[in-house]
């Protein structure tokens, strides 16, 4: 019973991804010039691990990165999450 309320009450439609967000997150990497590993080592911490075999699923829109991870993405070239997740704002030039 539970479960159908739940159903209910959250939808059965999956939401909208963005759809460049993919192809982002792989330009990023390649400016930073790291390798999947590295890539992976630098979205980690001691409390989320981020495995190499994810960034490619990240990459090619398999897989979609946690809120958390996003923001470390952002961070990493001193960009807003919104340029990541936003399709309409282009990812410029890095610093």
């Amino acid at each position: 019973m539970l479960a159908v309320r739940r159903n209910r009450l959250m939808g059965s439609a999956s939401r909208a991804k963005p759809k460049k967000l993919p192809s982002k997150l792989l330009a990023i990497r390649q400016h930073l010039g790291y390798t999947g590993q590295e890539m992976a080592t630098k979205l980690s911490d001691d409390e989320i691990k981020i495995q190499r075999t994810d960034i490619p699923r990240f990459e090619k829109g398999i897989r979609e990165p946690s809120l958390i991870i996003l923001l470390r993405y952002a961070k990493l070239v001193r960009i807003s999450t919104d340029v990541l997740i936003d399709d309409e704002l282009k990812l410029h030039d890095f610093d």
